[in-house]
């Protein structure tokens, strides 16, 4: 199976680098300007009055910092950070289970909340808005309704999808902020940050060659400057050099945009076989051998945002940006 340089899933050791690599405050996070000081703002205020802060729904494409967030937000508020996701949550009993659990002040990190099934979100209500817990004992005429208190907690949703949950569970958020892609600068710095605490020496312009290849996204940045460190170890005693840096990440087949050889795969059937589309996302994904979900959740959304494909209602279209690209004639229509 073909390394994939974009794909979410990270192995178990990069996790783990990856939760040790992640900001612990407000000021060590960089980028996120705007949230982050809406949530340094609400933080205060909620301290002020010795209250918890309100539940915060963060929605965006993956790997902005969603669960950085949320951790920081349980270290600002001085609880534990409680963390699971909506597929984990199959049962009623096993969110009761994670509720029965939480102590005053802590905050519940549920990732991928768009995924809740409707039984699970009719619980959680009550939960958000009263701080208690309905569980029914028994079955048929014989059943009764018991209500514990739980107290009082934070609960900090995050999605790739906000359009997919379900309005009254969208409502019950009191801060609802969306995660928007990094800038080169940002990036830049991020990577010179992960380095120095790696302990790896990076040259300025190596660490700028890095960001501009990384969609934007800190995790992807972290994730290729991991990759080029172990060039650098191989060929050149650990020293990240811009020569470097270009040589492994042409090797890695990430280019000078930061798409990978499934993002050319994808554009390249959009223009060779559907001559541009429009064209259906299950089409798409059956032509190039990957899951309709991983393309519209993990390559989609920087193709859009580049403006290399669109959506429309009769499917996906490539745009003149990408023939562009591809050095390719647009062709008449």
């Amino acid at each position: 199976m073909e390394e994939r340089v974009v794909s979410e899933q990270a192995t178990t050791e990069d996790m783990s680098l990856e939760q040790s690599l992640r900001p612990q405050t407000f000021d060590e996070y960089i980028g996120q300007d705007h949230v982050k000081e809406n949530l340094k703002i609400f933080i205060e205020a909620a301290k002020m009055r010795k209250e918890t802060l309100d539940h915060v729904l963060l929605y965006g494409p993956p790997g902005l910092g969603k669960t950085t967030l949320a951790s920081i937000i349980a270290t600002e508020m001085g609880g534990e950070m409680r963390t699971t996701s909506g597929p984990a949550i199959e049962r009623p009993g096993d969110l009761a289970s994670i509720l029965t659990t939480i102590q005053p002040g802590d905050v519940l990190f549920i990732d991928e909340i768009h995924r809740l099934s409707r039984s699970i979100e009719e619980i959680l209500y009550p939960a958000m808005e009263d701080f208690c817990l309905d569980i029914v004992i028994g079955k048929g005429e014989g059943a009764r309704s018991i209500r514990l208190d739980l107290p009082p907690f934070t609960l900090v949703g995050a999605t790739t999808r906000a359009g997919s949950l379900s309005a009254p569970l969208r409502d019950r958020f009191g801060v609802i902020s969306r995660l928007e892609y990094y800038n080169r600068e940002q990036l830049k710095q991020i990577i010179l940050r992960t380095a120095k605490l790696l302990e790896t020496h990076i040259q300025v312009d190596a660490a700028e060659e890095i960001a501009s290849r990384s969609r934007g996204t800190p995790r992807i940045a972290n994730r290729l400057l991991r990759r080029v460190r172990d060039f650098a170890q191989v060929k050149a005693d650990g020293q990240i050099s811009l020569p470097l840096t270009m040589e492994a990440l042409d090797f890695m087949r990430v280019d000078r945009l930061g798409l990978d050889h499934i993002d050319h795969k994808l554009l390249m059937a959009l223009i060779e076989k559907f001559n541009g589309g429009p064209v259906g996302l299950e089409t798409i994904a059956a032509t190039i051998g990957e899951e309709a979900g991983t393309i519209e959740d993990v390559y989609e959304p920087y193709l859009l945002q580049i403006g290399f494909i669109q959506r429309t209602p009769r499917g996906r279209v490539a745009t003149s940006h990408a023939y562009e690209y591809f050095q390719m004639e647009v062709p008449k229509k």
